[in-house]
């Protein structure tokens, strides 16, 4: 049993390996346009990566029942990831975006570490604001670019794919030893203390 939950710990923390470095580098060699470059587009920063699964991650280990307590949060971070990205996409400038972004995945982990439970509402206000700003940081990369409509639905659906690996994990972690959610809560940590100090 030990060994069958610590097998989803360890796929989260193969995820979160690339270095904070990684992060926002334009992985996805400047193809701005077309459904398949924004699918991939989340994929390219471990900084979104790792805050879109830790959303699903933290809804599956908080949730008091399975439907529908652990999908508000997923489903107000992609919303809001969306209209940040259109924010981005039409040129509105926010301050700080990178390091709330780096933030983000600090108080993330922390949520998941501690599996802390929220009311539905102060957690979907709470992953919505920092989804503004990882939309917003996608929407300024692929500002100019053609086909934004198919653009934005392949990023949209590669969050709601990357909530969905996140939930599932949670949830084979639930029963699991405890200290393998924080392990997991503590990467993400790790990696958004690596990003703020690089944002500083």
């Amino acid at each position: 049993m030990r060994h069958s939950a610590f097998r989803p710990a360890a796929a989260l923390l193969a995820l979160l390996l690339p270095l904070a470095a990684a992060a926002h580098t334009g992985a996805d060699g400047g193809t701005h346009h077309g459904f398949a470059a924004g699918f991939m587009h989340p994929l390219t920063g471990t900084d979104h990566l790792a805050a879109m699964v830790a959303v699903g991650l933290w809804s599956a280990l908080a949730a008091r029942r399975a439907w529908p307590d652990l999908l508000w949060a997923p489903l107000a971070f992609a919303g809001m990831l969306l209209a940040g990205a259109l924010m981005g996409l039409t040129g509105v400038q926010l301050p700080a975006v990178e390091p709330m972004i780096a933030a983000s995945l600090l108080v993330l982990g922390l949520l998941v570490a501690a599996r802390i439970r929220l009311p539905a509402a102060a957690a979907m206000a709470l992953v919505g604001v920092f989804a503004v700003f990882h939309g917003l940081a996608h929407g300024h990369e692929l500002a100019g670019g053609h086909g934004a409509a198919l653009t934005l639905a392949g990023m949209v659906t590669a969050t709601l794919l990357l909530h969905g690996a996140g939930i599932a994990l949670g949830w084979a972690l639930r029963h699991a030893n405890a200290w393998l959610p924080r392990v997991a809560g503590g990467a993400v940590v790790a990696l958004g203390a690596a990003l703020l100090a690089q944002a500083a």
